[in-house]
Parts: C-alpha cells; structure tokens; sequence
C-alpha cells in the first residue's frame, strides 16, 4: 500500500508520508525515532509506508513529542481514509453493475412500485439496493447468503443464485414486518391439516392459510418468481419465527400445492433452505414424500389406481371424496405417468394461480 493516493484529480497523503519527513528531518534512524516516540520499529515502518491507520495513541504521542494536536494527525488519517473510501466505492459500483445485468428492474418496479427511473442504471441499482437492505447488491453472489445451499445445488449458475438469494431476502424482509408468536411446532402441525381443507378455494385461500400459520409462529409469504432463479421455494429461522415462502413459477395449482407442502416438510423435518428446481438429495426426497402423503392420502390413492379408470370424472369423484382439488390429483397421474401431460381432455381440471402483489 501506498502512503497517497490519488484519486478523481484528488490527491490525499496518509500521516505515515508526513511522519517520514520528520524521521527525515531529524537525521534520527527510524529505530531512535520509534523509541523516542514510544513505539516499536515495526509499527513506524509500517505507518511510514502507509500499512497500519494512525491509531489514537500514536496521535497522542506525535502531539506531544513534536507539538502539534492530536486532531491534525487524525485528520490527516481521515482525509486519506474517506478518499480510499470514494475509490473503492466506484469500484463496487462497477461490480454492482456486472450483478445488476442478472436482473429485469421492471419486475421491482411492477411488483414492489420501485421508481421507474428509464435509462438511470446507477439510480436503477441504488433503488434496488435500498429496497433490498443491503449494502451492494454483489453480496447476493455468495451461497448460503440469505439461507442455506443444499448440496446438490453445487453448480448453479451465479445468475440463479443472485436471483434465488434476492427473492429469499424479499420474502425475509417481509416477514420481519409481522409481529408473529413464536413458533411452535404441534400447533404448526394442526393448521397444516387445516389447510388441507383448502384446496378447492382457489380465490380465498392463500388470507386464510396466512392468518392460521401465523398464530402458529409460520409467516406465509407468496412471490412472483424472478425468471431464472430456479426457485420453487425456502424457509428460513427469523428470531423465534419461520419464514415459508413460494414463488408462482409453476402456475397450476398442483403445482403450487406440492410445492407449498414441499416446504412445510422441510419445517416439519426442522430442515431449513432454499428448494430448487430439479434438486435432489435425501432432504428433498423426504419433502417429496411429505407432500405426497398430505396431498393424497397413500392408501386411497393405491385403491383408486388399482381401478385404472382415469376419465375426467373418475378423477373429480376420487378427489371430491378424499376433499382435495382434482387438479392435485391430476398432477400426481400425469407425475406417474398414469395420464398424459398432453391430453386435453383433462384441461377443465387445471386451474392457474398468478400472484399480484400490493403497492
């Protein structure tokens, strides 16, 4: 490290280039210098080379030993302080730049009513920055930055990882504006069963399942997906509070009701992360399984596939006796291959949800 820099036609000398002059000056070696000022060798080397901060005791001792004020060492040590600072901030916007290129600003602007700023990159990634709360957007890069990675998500690309770590802090952040009790399991578990009754509310449930996982200390939160993140969902311990987020990147309502138990497995198995697509690994297989289960009861399930009789109304008169939607049935077919993925007779049976978020 220097002892100036030099930055934006600025120029800023740290103390240690003025404490050279004087050693200089005094036609003393730098060994009699540091034993005069009552410090070792090493640490004036290291100032006078512009390595170590001007701490406040060597201010103290530069003061009374040359008689100037301790102040005037100090502020030399800011100025130089604050123009690093300056530098390394442009620095970090550059690599802030390359972070933000990941994202489509218009998705926090239509979602979250972020201003709109047209063609304003850098206003663009302040508004981003702040919304998010965080000090640069390039801390999003980092695995396990907002929640655990699990490990078989080793090679994601750090697009998705950017993006899966932004919509966690999203879901976060708005978790840490409810005033939730603390969680407790059993009760978690009874709402859970709860909200299996739900299934067929398409337009009310998602108020209802909100309100009865909070009182059990669970925040519900539901996003837009971010294209690209790959994320089907996470949780995450807040204080005495479990955030459970899922996104709306698969729109069928299968789709969505999977994925939400997905997730109340992993909270029920006190396994906490974020939910890829396509991952694997013994934690998602247990999830899965959960899911499974709750969705459909297991025996009901081997006695209506026993039948082989899968038309339309077989299907809305097995799943309107074990009281779940009949899309939930559908999905779990067409994943085992009993019903095709392209046979539209089956359309009447999917319904689509989209998320709208409230500005």
């Amino acid at each position: 490290m220097s002892n100036y820099i030099e930055h934006n036609d600025k120029i800023a000398f740290h103390p240690g280039y003025y404490i050279k002059e004087i050693v200089d000056e005094s036609g003393l070696t730098q060994e009699d210098f540091a034993k005069r000022l009552d410090t070792t060798p090493k640490n004036l080397s290291l100032l006078i080379r512009g390595e170590q901060s001007l701490s406040i005791d060597i201010a103290m001792k530069l003061s009374r030993m040359i008689g100037t004020s301790a102040i005037y060492w100090l502020n030399l040590q800011n100025a130089y302080d604050a123009l690093i600072a300056d530098f390394q901030s442009e620095e970090e916007l550059v690599a802030e730049r390359k972070v933000f290129e990941y994202f489509d600003y218009k998705y926090f602007r239509d979602n979250f009513g972020l201003p709109d700023f047209p063609r304003k990159k850098d206003e663009q990634i302040q508004a981003l920055r702040e919304f998010l709360n965080v000090a640069t957007l390039t801390v999003f890069t980092k695995r396990d930055m907002a929640v655990s990675f699990r490990s078989s998500t080793e090679e994601l690309p750090e697009s998705s990882v950017v993006k899966a770590n932004a919509m966690v802090q999203i879901a976060t952040n708005k978790a840490l504006e409810v005033d939730a009790p603390r969680f407790k399991k059993k009760k978690f578990e009874s709402m859970v069963e709860y909200a299996l009754s739900l299934t067929t509310k398409h337009t009310e449930f998602y108020p209802v399942i909100k309100k009865t996982f909070m009182e059990a200390g669970v925040i519900f939160v539901i996003l837009p997906n971010i294209p690209g993140s790959q994320i089907n969902g996470a949780t995450k311990r807040i204080g005495d509070n479990i955030m459970l987020m899922v996104n709306d990147r698969r729109l069928n309502a299968d789709c969505f009701w999977f994925t939400l138990f997905h997730e109340i497995g992993h909270i029920i198995n006190g396994d906490y992360g974020i939910s890829f697509e396509k991952e694997t690994g013994k934690q998602e297989a247990v999830a899965d399984k959960f899911a499974e289960n709750c969705l459909i009861p297991p025996e009901a399930y081997k006695q209506f596939t026993s039948k082989k009789q899968f038309s339309l109304q077989d299907i809305k008169r097995f799943a309107n006796k074990i009281e779940r939607d009949p899309g939930i049935v559908l999905g779990r077919l067409q994943k085992d291959g009993l019903v095709g993925f392209d046979d539209w007779t089956m359309k009447p049976l999917q319904h689509k949800y989209t998320v709208k978020m409230s500005v």
